[in-house]
């Protein structure tokens, strides 16, 4: 792929010690803070009372011959970043990252600096940044690497919750399973940070800017896609109307799937986005949604106590891109016996979910996690290298997705937005340091 940006030399030293970053500290006081007054005052969350900061923080060298220095261009806003803000993730997790870090890992960057030893990119290229941390990052390369990255499935880096062998600044990596959750390696919400040259993929000239830092996100439901052909004859449903399951409604036309593709959102112009990206068509939360799945030939049943239930019809296919219980409970029900419903959303503890339906229809549930190798075309891709090459040759309408942009400085206001989507309208908040 071509690249924006004409590269004159191999290396270009930055010379800069410090940059500028958002950064998230955990502590106890600032959990309890954040839990007892973050619905009364968004300051409890992304404020002075939060532990999230704004300002300057030292920038490591070069770790490798074999790493390079990128300058952010543009970095988005998940709606895991809010969940770890707010503090409504699972507990489950937190072995897996470290802090203070600074955040952000859907990232469109420029290479301003590379190691000797680098190969794969030059300075001046635009790349998108798988945020995985490998074995191989942490100085762990070849036959030495855990049986999850040896496969290419790195999401799942057995090692995720250790040190590793590589020394950042003098230190030993940290232990985290992603860039913007790691206290050694910086993410994107910040003007600089390091990648290994196996994290990044160059990006087209014909690709935006805003498209290009959708890559990440789309790539998720990409790899969700490509791990449940092949696909069955019937309809399938996607719940959710972030870029998550707007990314996921794309990947599925693009990744050859020819059904009935029903899209459930809540707002019009999310609805606009769905049909533009492939949805056969749009429902509502609710009667809309119960209509669509009698439309199956499924019946309605009800039980004594509790919500009705159904037998016959269904769906086949099912993407879960919320992880709320009333969207695990719902995808249970709609599930056609033995149907697959897979797993988006970042489920976390979930009470009083009824999985009576999860052997009843012998349902597959299956969850998905990031990005890695995957079968392609008769041969094996990265899939942020899939989802690159299948937006340049479908000229696919992603972009829109982005709503809002805003300067690093600005990222309380950027938080917000995205924080409170029914207010703001937002799909994707993007933090661009530049601007």
């Amino acid at each position: 792929a071509r690249s924006t940006g004409t590269p004159s030399t191999k290396t270009r030293k930055s010379g800069v010690s410090a940059m500028r970053a958002v950064t998230f500290k955990i502590t106890v006081p600032g959990f309890l803070i954040g839990r007892t007054f973050g619905k009364v005052t968004e300051s409890a969350l992304f404020g002075g009372l939060s532990g999230v900061r704004f300002g300057e923080v030292s920038e490591p060298a070069l770790p490798g011959d074999d790493w390079v220095r990128l300058e952010i261009i543009k970095a988005g806003i998940c709606g895991t970043d809010i969940g770890t803000l707010t503090f409504g993730s699972s507990p489950i997790m937190e072995p897996f990252g470290s802090f203070p870090a600074v955040l952000g890992h859907e990232i469109l960057a420029r290479v301003v600096e590379t190691g000797k030893a680098a190969r794969n990119v030059e300075v001046g290229q635009r790349v998108a940044v798988d945020p995985m941390i490998s074995c191989t990052m942490r100085g762990f390369p070849g036959d030495a690497r855990c049986p999850s990255c040896a496969s290419g499935l790195h999401c799942t880096c057995w090692r995720m919750g250790d040190e590793g062998p590589l020394e950042v600044s003098g230190e030993p990596i940290q232990r985290g399973m992603t860039v913007g959750y790691h206290a050694s390696l910086p993410g994107g919400w910040g003007e600089r940070m390091l990648a290994h040259e196996s994290q990044l993929f160059a990006v087209d000239d014909s690709v935006s800017d805003r498209t290009g830092v959708l890559i990440e996100p789309i790539a998720i439901g990409m790899h969700a896609v490509l791990g449940s052909r092949p696909f069955p004859d019937g309809p399938a449903l996607v719940v959710g109307s972030g870029p998550i399951a707007l990314g996921t409604i794309w990947s599925l036309r693009a990744a050859g799937f020819e059904g009935e593709l029903i899209a459930q959102v809540k707002r019009a112009h999310e609805a606009d986005l769905a049909r533009a990206l492939g949805a056969s068509a749009i429902v509502s939360p609710g009667d809309e949604a119960r209509q669509a799945l009698i439309d199956t030939g499924a019946h309605g049943y009800k039980p004594i106590i509790g919500d009705e239930v159904y037998s016959g019809g269904g769906f086949p296919l099912i993407f879960d891109c919320v992880g709320s219980r009333e969207s695990l409970e719902q995808s249970l029900r709609y599930a056609a016996a033995r149907g697959r419903v897979v797993m988006l959303g970042c489920a976390a503890e979930i009470s009083k979910l009824d999985l009576s339906l999860l052997w009843g229809r012998e349902l597959d549930v299956k969850g998905f996690l990031g990005y890695g190798t995957e079968d392609w075309r008769g041969e094996r891709k990265h899939t942020f290298q899939i989802t690159h090459d299948l937006l340049v040759e479908t000229g696919a309408p992603v972009e829109p997705m982005v709503t809002h942009e805003f300067a690093l400085s600005d990222y309380r206001e950027a938080l917000s937005a995205a924080a409170n989507r029914r207010a703001s309208g937002s799909i994707k908040v993007l933090l661009d340091p530049n601007g």
